[in-house]
């Protein structure tokens, strides 16, 4: 049997989390598991790129999340901060459905400090997933931590009637904190007694021992303190990193079963995700018509006006002809009616719109329906680098709008498909070369001019990483081999570069979808406020959604 963690939190627990899911396989496989979990805080950001790199892997993915919850989600005073941790674990595609509804409301309708859900709701979306009693702060642990068994019980048998007797399993740790050691015996006799399974796992936060150090300073880094800082918040262990199944088996010696359970629970989850299919809404045409006829009308009105000298039998229109079995062979009608009737919209309320950018000037489709105002066969350029059959991707039409009045533009296609089926998209603010620089320095309380100086040495190009301005930068590098301080910041500056900082919203994206978005994927509240997709852009456009940039120019 494959040993299998069933309690990673990965880079995407942003600030909190330290395992990079690009360097997971690799050691995975070095230690011979076939399955591996992502069961990162309160949500769900890193559940595809976990995915996809476990499944390319030969690993089997497990999708999970370790949920904030409270008995009341609505409760915003000082108490109802108050949460405690649960594991939920996808059992099939109605469980992941089920935890995307869950996430999502714990950010639209639980926020409070973190985003929460409570049992009420959980008992209504169960179906599909399995529960973990979690950390010490699940709340099964902190009662038996309070001495209040009775009532750990009523907990148990609560856990038992949301989820069903065979979905809720007790949950062992030993990272060696005095607290685990106090309920863990607890736990197991209380297992025994209630006839509940249990399951052992190790809570990892980084992949190998050694990074511990490292997590230290991006706890530094999330809670604004140095490492002198005696009152910091800190990891009590350096155990929290991904132990190998001889190193699990030792820790657990005395329940066998704990460790065996981790396998049937790997086994009972099996979630798939489907790629490349779209999942276009529906552009809502007048009555006596379908979307193709209208798009080929469209298209006959743009061409009477643009080429009216031309026949049947020309080049234009035998160009438009293909175009349009194109895309309709390939099911794009209704992107291109959706592009159209927003600029159609902003051009009738008189708000600025650009002649469009990119590959989109090459379509005569778009140029008729008046998408682009280019000309591309007096320019002679190619529709095939827009849309091409043997390479099926959905098209991308990127669109200028007035700075000033780009936000009329996305409350008309809000209030066309619906405020549930419109979201902005997520993006990550990422800990970059010189930003790193700077917050590893002040967690390690040096001079800011001496660490403003080694940062002011990355070069400023785009993507520039520390290891990039060492090869480019002499000076640099001869700091960094004569001077231990600097080697010291740069080399852990170098373990936590690129690991996401902070969420917030892209600039221009939004996608619309047929069905309320958490169908599709979970929402998330963006520091304003805003609800947010959980995933960025590019996983967006892998799930078969419509992305659309409504990009500003003041030059408008």
């Amino acid at each position: 049997m494959s040993f299998t963690h069933l309690h990673l939190h990965t880079e995407y627990s942003l600030l909190d989390g330290a395992c990079r899911i690009s360097k997971l396989p690799g050691l995975l496989r070095q230690f011979g598991m076939t399955s591996c979990a992502i069961t990162d805080h309160g949500a769900l950001y890193g559940v595809i790129d976990l995915y996809n790199a476990m499944t390319e892997a030969g690993i089997k993915p497990i999708i999970g999340m370790e949920a904030y919850v409270c008995r009341d989600r609505k409760d915003q005073t000082p108490a109802g901060r108050e949460n405690s941790h649960l594991i939920l674990l996808c059992e099939n595609n109605t469980g992941y459905r089920n935890l995307m509804f869950l996430s999502s409301e714990a950010f639209v309708s639980g926020y409070y400090y973190k985003p929460r859900m409570d049992y009420n709701l959980i008992r209504e979306h169960h179906e599909g997933l399995i529960a973990l009693s979690a950390c010490l702060s699940g709340d099964l642990p902190k009662l038996i931590l309070a001495g209040q068994m009775e009532t750990a019980r009523e907990y148990v048998r609560e856990m038992q009637d949301i989820f069903g007797k065979d979905n809720y399993y007790i949950e062992l740790m030993d990272h060696g904190l005095r607290d685990e050691k106090t309920v863990v015996p607890q736990l197991i006799s209380l297992a025994r007694e209630m006839d509940v399974p249990l399951v052992a796992t190790n809570d990892c936060h980084y992949l190998e021992k050694k990074d511990a150090d490292a997590q230290e300073v991006l706890m530094c880094i999330q809670t604004g303190k140095n490492l002198a800082d005696d009152q910091r918040m800190r990891m009590e262990t350096r155990e929290l990193y991904v132990k190998s199944e001889e190193e699990m088996r030792a820790l657990f010696r005395n329940v066998p079963d704990a460790i065996e359970n981790t396998q049937v629970i790997a086994e009972r989850c099996n979630v798939s995700f489907e790629f490349g299919v779209t999942r276009l809404p529906s552009y809502p045409v007048p009555e006596g018509e379908t979307p193709d006829s209208m798009l080929r009308r469209l298209c006959a009105e743009g061409m009477s006006r643009l080429y009216p000298e031309a026949s049947r039998e020309d080049e234009p229109w035998k160009r438009l002809e293909y175009e349009l079995g194109v895309i309709e062979k390939m099911g794009y009608v209704d992107y291109f009616l959706i592009v159209w009737d927003f600029i159609n919209f902003a051009r009738e309320h008189d708000i600025p719109v650009g002649p469009g950018r990119g590959s989109a000037a090459g379509s005569l489709v778009s140029y008729t329906t008046g998408i682009t105002d280019i000309d591309p066969i007096k320019y002679s350029l190619l529709f095939e680098r827009f849309l091409n059959p043997e390479r099926v991707s959905m098209p991308d039409i990127d669109i200028d709008f007035s700075d000033e009045r780009r936000g009329e533009v996305i409350d008309y296609v809000v209030d066309k498909y619906g405020k549930d089926c419109v979201t902005q998209i997520v993006t990550f603010g990422t800990l970059a070369a010189r930003n790193v620089i700077r917050d590893v320095g002040r967690v390690l309380d040096l001079p800011y001019a001496y660490v403003d100086k080694i940062a002011k040495s990355i070069p400023k190009e785009l993507k520039i990483t520390i290891k990039g301005a060492l090869e480019k930068n002499p000076e640099l590098l001869k700091m960094y081999e004569e001077d231990d301080t600097v080697k010291h910041l740069l080399d852990m500056a170098m373990r936590l570069e690129g690991l996401p900082r902070n969420t917030s919203m892209h600039a221009a994206g939004v996608v619309i979808s047929r069905e309320p978005m958490e169908e599709y994927v979970p929402l998330a509240r963006a520091q304003d406020g805003t609800i947010t997709t959980q995933f960025v852009m590019t996983t967006i456009e892998e799930l078969g959604l419509l992305k659309m940039d409504f990009l500003g120019l003041r030059t408008l």
